[in-house]
């Protein structure tokens, strides 16, 4: 059931994205006079079509994108046939450079729109929670074994990052930051300022699912939903226990709980439970996967921003820029040998898995964002085939006074999407690599 959550979630999505796309090169294409003749969401074969005027409107069998066919132009089709005759006045190869640009950037353009839209709907409906650095820092922080090699200290507590004071936690663990050559922590312990650099492969060993957790902040925990029918049900755990002790080893965060519950798979182990002020000696069974089965709540208090309209297009327009500069940083990288680019890509499958199994409208709603901003990126990129690749060609053509030939464009066409084909299936590859041995 999950996986048909993830997947549906992904084809919503994709269909959105897609859609409205290629709605961005249909509109001025049609505004500026040339012959659209198919628009289509998803590669065939055909699921349905509806044709009203000149337009075939599609619905392919594989929604992994889309395409707009304009008359006279040199597309993924390949279909070249009807430029060896005479331009005719509707054709997009009859078109004034300039026009024939706006049409090429018209996708990008919606799904940068889409992307601003949807951050800043985001910010002024929902406003952003986190977690203030003042409430993680009554604890400290948990730290992985890959935080542990770098320097930093179970309990360290965070100050700042690049010499700018931390007030958000969730700063602390922005890819951006982690990006960012020569970045390094400011952490408080046993009452003295130390400054931690960060490695500037990091973010290639965060790819690793051992190292996804990096740090977190030390939780304080009580007992929240419990599941009847496993061991702290059975022993009758109650909501609102706290756990102080397990075994005579004291219980503090509940990451002290996981390590415990690891280490004494299998194990009935004497847990003292803090209820309501008095103490209560529970014995449950561990199971063989290192759980007893309850929801923790945690302590932490986090905080919530809220925002006006106009603060909201403020912060809503830089969150999606944002990520248009961290996939800038994550390109640096990746040229200088710094990342994996095995690590860092995904395909349908990985995106779909940060989808998740449950549907959350929130969460979907700030993926479309996130990944609608990411489409443009790419689109943009100087691939022939892609946006970009028109662009470059079309921009040479204003500038010189000189088209490039149509042997030459369908030339760099093919070339083009080969290119993408060749990375499609290394995307999907390397996603199922990642499913077998991740």
């Amino acid at each position: 059931m999950e996986g048909l959550i993830m997947t549906a979630q992904l084809i919503l999505a994709i269909t959105i994205m897609v859609g409205l796309h290629e709605l961005g090169h249909m509109l001025p294409a049609k505004w500026f006079g040339m012959r659209v003749e198919k628009f289509s969401i998803g590669f065939p074969p055909k699921l349905f079509s509806f044709k009203k005027g000149e337009t075939e409107y599609m619905v392919g069998a594989l929604p992994l994108g889309g395409f707009v066919k304009i008359a006279g132009m040199v597309d993924e089709s390949l279909d070249t046939a009807q430029l060896s005759s005479k331009p005719q006045p509707w054709e997009y190869r009859s078109k004034p450079a300039y026009q024939r640009l706006i049409v090429m950037l018209g996708g990008i353009t919606v799904n940068v729109l889409t992307g601003i839209v949807v951050f800043i709907g985001l910010a002024y409906f929902l406003g952003e929670t986190y977690l203030p650095i003042s409430e993680v820092n009554k604890h400290g922080i948990h730290v992985s074994k890959l935080a542990a090699e770098i320097g930093l200290q179970e309990g360290d507590k965070l100050i700042a990052i690049n010499g700018k004071k931390l007030e958000r936690y969730e700063d602390a663990r922005n890819p951006s930051f982690f990006l960012e050559t020569g970045s390094y922590y400011t952490v408080l312990r046993n009452g003295k300022e130390m400054m931690i650099p960060l490695p500037t492969d990091l973010m290639d060993k965060l790819g690793d699912k051992q190292n996804a957790s990096f740090i977190d902040p030390l939780y304080p925990f009580a007992v929240g939903e419990v599941q009847p029918d496993m061991p702290a049900g059975k022993a009758g755990l109650q909501p609102g226990d706290k756990i102080i002790a397990a075994n005579d080893t004291p219980i503090l965060y509940f990451q002290h709980l996981k390590s415990f519950l690891e280490k004494h798979k299998g194990e009935e182990v004497k847990f003292v439970i803090d209820r309501k002020g008095e103490q209560v000696i529970k014995y449950i069974q561990i199971t063989p996967e290192g759980t007893i089965g309850f929801r923790p709540e945690f302590l932490l208090q986090t905080a919530v921003r809220k925002y006006s309209l106009a603060e909201a297009v403020v912060r809503g327009t830089f969150n999606a820029f944002d990520v248009v500069f961290v996939q800038l940083k994550a390109f640096g990288k990746m040229f200088r040998g710094e990342m994996s680019v095995t690590k860092s890509l995904s395909g349908p499958i990985g995106i779909a898995k940060v989808f998740g199994g449950t549907w959350d409208w929130i969460r979907f709603w700030s993926l479309v964002g996130l990944l609608s901003m990411v489409l443009a990126f790419m689109n943009l990129l100087p691939i022939p085939a892609l946006d970009g690749g028109h662009a470059v060609f079309l921009t040479y053509e204003i500038i010189s006074g000189r088209a490039p030939s149509q042997a030459f464009l369908e030339g760099a066409q093919k070339v083009g999407m080969l290119l993408l084909l060749g990375l499609m299936v290394f995307a999907f590859g390397n996603d199922i690599y990642k499913l077998i041995f991740n």
